[in-house]
């Protein structure tokens, strides 16, 4: 079953900062949307507080953690062990989107590296820490991180992502707006 923590301890926190991927989880309130698993990587997640944390989002081909915080906020990342010891973390929380421009982004920005292609930051509140075996996860050798996104970024330019992310992250496959859409709705009104 594993163990159940109300906040982000130390040994938590070093075992968060050592790990080069992490997977992050949220759902739409509709029985038939699509569950949302994706994997993060270069480096991107920040440990605020025993119970917050954030990470800066790059664009992408969807944008459904943003249309899922906006109905709900529910989410859920997990940081698994593939070298030394096993252990897998989970940490669940409520979240929101922190666009550009705003002022919890002046805040926050200046926690992460700002790559050509950001999108959004994803701050969550965390109120339970989950602790498990990770016994049958296999053992892998890191290399090095991808420069494949943020090099494809930079040769399309400010220009490009923000075209980008208005034909491809406006909305949910589901159809809910992210916090992008949402402040696309305002500007036109």
């Amino acid at each position: 079953m594993g163990k159940f923590f109300d906040a982000i301890d130390d040994d938590h926190r070093k075992f968060i900062a050592k790990q080069h991927m992490f997977f992050v989880a949220s759902a739409p309130l509709s029985a038939d949307g699509h569950i949302n698993l994706s994997p993060k990587g270069l480096d991107c997640l920040r440990v605020l507080s025993p119970n917050q944390v954030a990470y800066l989002d790059m664009t992408g081909s969807g944008n459904e953690t943003s249309a899922h915080l906006e109905e709900n906020g529910r989410i859920t990342f997990m940081f698994c062990s593939v070298t030394g010891s096993p252990l897998i973390l989970r940490l669940y929380g409520q979240g929101r989107t922190v666009l550009p421009g705003t002022p919890e982004w002046e805040v926050l920005s200046p926690h992460f590296t700002l790559w050509t292609g950001i999108r959004q930051i994803i701050v969550a509140d965390i109120h339970k820490v989950q602790t498990s075996c990770g016994f049958a996860v296999p053992l892998y050798e890191f290399k090095h991180e991808r420069a494949t996104l943020v090099k494809s970024w930079e040769a399309k330019g400010d220009d490009g992502v923000a075209a980008y992310q208005t034909r491809n992250n406006l909305c949910s496959q589901d159809g809910l707006p992210t916090a992008l859409g949402l402040q696309a709705t305002e500007e036109r009104e």
